[in-house]
C-alpha cells in the first residue's frame, strides 16, 4: 500500500495521497485478518507477542472488540479519556492556526496552512480524530488510518458530514508519501506497534519538517498510593468487566500487559529524540496514569 517511490510533497505527492484516500471508497473485501464474521479467539493469549505475532494479535483482538470498544473505552475509563483526548488535541495547537502548544518551553511557532492534513494513527473508531474536526476554527481534514479494518468500519457511522478520511494502514508501514501531513496525533496505540522504533521513525518520514506530533498513551503513576490502586483496577477489575461486556475471553487482560512493558515516559522521550524528533515536551493527566508527549519534526 505504500505509494509508489515515496514521493516528496509536491504534485507527485499530492497525486498519489489522492489516489490512497480513494481506499475509502471502495468495496470491503474479504481478507484473512478481516473476516466478514469475527469468530472470538480461543486461546487466551494475553501477553504481548513479539515480532509479526504481535502485528497479529493486535489486529485479531482490536477486529474482534470492535463493536464494543467504544462502550467500554469510557465505562472503563469512568469518562475520563475523553478529558484525555481533548488535552491531545490542545496540545497539537492547530486550532489556532499555528503548530505552536503550550508547554514546558523549548517549542517554537510552527507556521500551519490554513487547511492542514493532519494523521490521526491507530485511530480506532475515530474519537480522537472527532475532537480535532468538531473544534472551531479547524478548517483542515484528518486523514484516520488503522490496520484493524473492522474499527474503521464500527465507527464510521459517527463521520457523516465530518472532514475525516478513513484509510486502512498499518502504522508500521505507513501508506502516505513523505512529507504529506501538517501534523499527527495517536492515541492509545503507540503500545500495541510490533515495532516502536519504527513506527516513530514512520511518523517522521510522514511529517513536513517543523510539524507536530502528539502521542496519548497509559503509563505508570510515580506516586506509589495511587501506582497501587492504578494496578489494581488495572489488574483485577478492568479485565473482568472488560471480559464480560465485551465477551473476549482476554482482550482486556492483554491491556494491562502491553502497558506494563512499554517504556515510562523518560524512556519513550528517549526513543522519540532517536527517531528525529526535536523539542520533545511530555506532562501526566491524572496524576500518572497517562501521559501526553509532543514532538517537532
Amino acid at each position: 500500500m505504500r505509494a509508489p517511490g515515496n514521493p516528496r510533497r509536491g504534485q507527485g505527492s499530492q497525486t498519489a495521497f489522492s489516489g490512497i484516500l480513494q481506499l475509502q471508497h471502495t468495496r470491503h473485501q474479504a481478507h484473512p485478518f478481516y473476516p466478514e464474521s469475527h469468530p472470538m479467539a480461543t486461546t487466551p493469549k494475553a501477553r504481548p507477542e513479539q515480532g509479526e505475532a504481535r502485528e497479529h494479535q493486535v489486529r485479531t483482538i482490536f477486529s474482534e472488540i470492535a463493536p464494543r470498544y467504544d462502550l467500554l473505552n469510557h465505562v472503563l475509563s469512568l469518562n475520563i479519556d475523553r478529558r484525555w483526548r481533548r488535552r491531545a488535541v490542545d496540545r497539537l495547537g492547530l486550532p489556532s492556526g499555528t503548530g505552536r502548544a503550550p508547554g514546558r518551553g523549548g517549542a517554537e511557532d510552527v507556521p500551519t496552512p490554513a487547511s492542514p492534513r493532519i494523521l490521526d494513527a491507530c485511530a480506532g473508531t475515530y474519537d480522537l480524530s472527532l475532537e480535532l474536526v468538531r473544534r472551531k476554527g479547524f478548517q483542515g481534514r484528518v486523514v484516520a488510518s488503522d490496520f484493524a479494518r473492522p474499527m474503521l468500519v464500527e465507527g464510521k457511522k459517527k463521520l457523516e458530514g465530518t472532514p475525516v478520511s478513513p484509510v486502512t494502514g498499518d502504522t508500521l508501514r505507513l501508506p502516505f508519501p513523505d512529507a504529506a501531513f501538517d501534523g499527527a496525533m495517536v492515541a492509545f496505540g503507540l503500545r500495541n506497534l510490533a515495532d516502536l522504533d519504527r513506527g516513530l521513525r514512520e511518523f517522521a518520514r510522514v511529517l513536513r519538517p517543523g510539524s507536530r506530533l502528539v502521542i496519548l498513551e497509559f503509563t505508570t503513576p510515580p506516586n506509589p498510593l495511587i501506582r497501587g490502586g492504578y494496578h489494581f483496577y488495572f489488574h483485577h477489575i478492568l479485565p473482568r468487566i472488560g471480559r464480560i461486556v465485551s465477551g473476549h475471553p482476554w482482550a482486556y487482560t492483554y491491556l494491562p500487559e502491553s502497558v506494563k512493558e512499554f517504556p515510562g515516559p523518560d524512556g519513550l522521550e528517549a526513543r522519540i529524540r532517536a527517531a528525529g524528533f526535536a523539542g520533545v515536551e511530555w506532562e501526566f493527566v491524572s496524576l500518572g496514569i497517562a501521559a501526553i508527549h509532543t514532538a517537532v519534526r
